[in-house]
């Protein structure tokens, strides 16, 4: 898989965080914890967790290959690996391919593992984010050629005891969408579900008259906080989530 790179990490701030990046074949982390917590082992201890998870879902792949192939919610067994189950549980109340869950997954799955060692940590995995904050962050949304691109951002309190923001496109990156909206940002407390609500709103929508119908949907999903779409010129949002303009 080609490398795509991650530009808009250059313009990312963590007030009183310590960032370091971890790549391990197609996939690409860049984590950001709390000063006090840090010191140089957690890089190594990510990047052993991130094998773990990756190794478990790739094991699970050889095995079962409909899983990683299926645009539809599939049932996977109880002894399944914990990441296998965290996607299909997502995918099946998105009513989405387990895959599409997939980067979600892997960074709340890292990130949760690096709580034992940090009290605040956020995991980007390619626009998806798992978060634990003690106060309040933003987050920017990316939209392409769209007038509201890096103008706008979606602020998270630290009411939540972990935060999942993630973004599907059909006009940026090279994930697969079946639609064609700039963004669909989805608020989660978990970042897998967040992830495979993303994509499923992403495929919803075609044009702007898609959006209002698409939030509705995105809003009706058991556990989802927030969704924010965005199609050329046009932004709609509903839920539980605040929209602030970027510095």
């Amino acid at each position: 898989m080609r490398y795509h790179q991650r530009t808009y990490r250059k313009q990312m701030r963590g007030e009183g965080l310590v960032s370091f990046q971890i790549r391990l074949k197609e996939s690409d982390l860049f984590i950001s914890v709390d000063e006090k917590s840090f010191q140089p082992e957690l890089r190594e201890i990510a990047l052993s967790l991130l094998h773990r998870f990756r190794r478990e879902l790739e094991v699970y792949l050889d095995v079962h290959p409909s899983f990683g192939e299926s645009l539809r919610p599939l049932k996977v067994p109880v002894n399944a690996p914990r990441i296998v189950r965290m996607m299909a549980g997502a995918a099946s109340r998105a009513g989405v391919g387990p895959m599409a869950a997939v980067a979600g997954a892997v960074a709340e799955l890292v990130g949760r593992g690096l709580l034992r060692f940090v009290s605040e940590v956020i995991v980007e995995n390619g626009g998806d984010i798992f978060m634990k904050t003690d106060k309040p962050r933003v987050v920017g949304i990316f939209a392409g050629t769209s007038r509201f691109s890096e103008k706008i951002g979606v602020k998270l309190d630290a009411s939540n005891p972990y935060w999942g923001i993630c973004t599907s496109s059909g006009t940026v990156g090279p994930s697969l969408s079946f639609g064609s909206a700039d963004a669909a940002v989805v608020v989660s407390k978990m970042a897998a579900l967040a992830d495979a609500v993303a994509t499923a709103a992403g495929n919803r929508v075609h044009s702007p008259e898609d959006i209002p119908e698409t939030l509705r949907f995105g809003c009706g999903v058991r556990g989802i906080e927030g969704v924010v779409l965005i199609h050329g010129d046009t932004l709609g949002a509903m839920g539980n989530v605040e929209l602030v303009p970027l510095e």
